[in-house]
């Protein structure tokens, strides 16, 4: 395998087709003759060049991605083989089909996450490109080329699950802000060891902790307000799911990325990406969960009917106990989560019918919820106390509100922060003393902790 290419993306994949330099050549050249550009002859020097670092001139690299594709028997971009201006790792969540050409693109994100900064330079998929991109991660099969197994052994990946589980603990108590860098850098060392590889016994436990790991990295980089370097994340927690041979992990990392479109107001693109996990679930719990996600994206639009037919289509998996063995990473997802979304999808469609308040739905979630999940825990109180203050109960509203506020300074959350948000708008209309000291509060809390925009 080449190590010192310029190009490493493309020497992975012109190896993973087993072809020689001359073949991949007069492949081109006769893909080049059929579309009519007869001039176009490269020889295996040439190709040789481009793995060096040249940049091929159109139509080119359309050409090189289409050879590659069909002797791959993988559908390949040119940005896949490295042949866009800034290359895969900026310009696309998508990640190229190559156990070790993955873990590089994966390696590039931590570095510009960790050490470089380059928030400001990406951009949050949106729309279209979001979708498909989910769509073809948890649809796709990955390829290995790597024989060699220095990366990983018994030890080392039993310790890779040990911290993994550590760190999920940590951020459903503290949130994610104090412990992101260190699970972003335990992500990078990850990538670094895959490509170093990994003995065919303990692929399916380090894939499986991998993708927890990144589902994790991307949910405390939202968390953070960095939300388009969470997207490259989750991408690769899709990937690791499906190197896994678990795709319904992907289908979990896919809701958190339709979680993350309701945050940013796009309703839309996350009932596309809903769908596209809809179509892939198979486990009673993530079925559960794409049900109740999707009925609360439909409560966000103001469809009512949808919004009940999904989330009863969810009642009815929670109360049958979504099966005997529900998985850890799905196992937040249950009652107490179920209740959550009730409420706020009550909450959005306050004054449309609904049979129940939202308070008395959060009511519920906090009476379900187990230890462990302090944040949750405190968003449930303060949506309590905004939808109290909305249903016309500011005496209980300021209660609750001076409840949630006190749990809320432990919690290190832009997801909290935005809550509060919400319990200031719904608290606007009542001056006593009691909500103005919530209001104060809130306001000082929330300045502490500012919810960031979407770079």
């Amino acid at each position: 395998m080449p190590s010192t290419s310029s190009n490493t993306h493309l020497a992975l994949w012109i190896a993973a087709t087993g072809l020689s330099h001359g073949e991949i050549a007069r492949r081109i050249a006769a893909e080049a003759k059929a579309q009519g550009h007869r001039q176009i002859a490269p020889d295996a020097t040439r190709v040789r060049r481009w793995i060096d670092g040249e940049r091929p001139r159109p139509p080119v690299p359309v050409l090189l991605a289409s050879v590659v594709s069909d002797a791959a028997g993988q559908p390949l971009t040119p940005g896949d083989l490295g042949l866009t201006a800034a290359g895969p790792t900026l310009d696309s969540i998508q990640l190229p089909l190559l156990t070790e050409a993955a873990a590089q693109t994966l390696a590039g994100w931590t570095q510009m996450d960790l050490f470089l900064d380059r928030r400001d330079t990406l951009k949050v998929a949106l729309g279209a490109p979001l979708v498909l991109a989910a769509e073809r991660m948890l649809g796709g099969t990955a390829r290995r080329l790597n024989h060699d197994t220095k990366g990983f052994d018994t030890d080392t990946t039993a310790a890779l699950e040990e911290v993994t589980a550590f760190f999920t603990k940590a951020d459903a108590s503290k949130g994610g802000g104090l412990y992101r860098s260190a699970i972003v850098a335990q992500l990078a060392e990850v990538a670094r060891r895959i490509q170093d590889g990994i003995p065919p016994s303990l692929e399916t436990r380090v894939f499986a902790a991998t993708a927890d790991l990144a589902a994790l990295a991307g949910w405390v980089s939202h968390d953070s307000g960095r939300y388009a370097t969470a997207q490259r994340y989750w991408s690769y927690g899709i990937y690791a799911a499906s190197e896994a041979g678990e795709p319904d992990r992907g289908v979990e990392i896919v809701t958190r990325m339709s979680h993350q479109m309701i945050y940013l107001g796009r309703p839309g693109d996350a009932l596309g990406l809903l769908g596209v996990a809809a179509a892939k679930a198979t486990l009673l719990a993530t079925r559960a969960l794409v049900a109740s996600q999707t009925g609360r994206v439909h409560a966000a639009l103001g469809n009512e009917d949808a919004a009940e037919r999904h989330l009863s289509a969810a009642d009815e998996l929670v109360a049958d106990g979504l099966g005997d063995d529900v998985p850890e990473w799905v196992a937040y997802f249950d009652a107490a989560e179920h209740s959550g979304a009730r409420a706020v999808s009550a909450r959005d469609l306050t004054g449309i019918g609904q049979p129940r308040a939202a308070s008395v739905h959060f009511t519920d979630a906090l009476a379900l919820r187990k230890p462990g999940f302090e944040r949750v825990r405190v968003m449930d109180r303060v949506g309590l106390a905004a939808a109290l203050f909305a249903e016309g109960e500011p005496e209980q509203a300021a209660a609750a509100a001076q409840q949630a506020l006190t749990e809320a300074v432990r919690v290190d959350s832009t997801l909290v922060a935005s809550r509060l948000n919400t319990l200031l708008d719904a608290a606007r209309p009542y001056r006593t003393a009691d909500v103005d000291e919530v209001r104060t509060r809130a306001q000082d809390l929330a300045a502490a902790r500012p919810t960031p925009v979407a770079a």
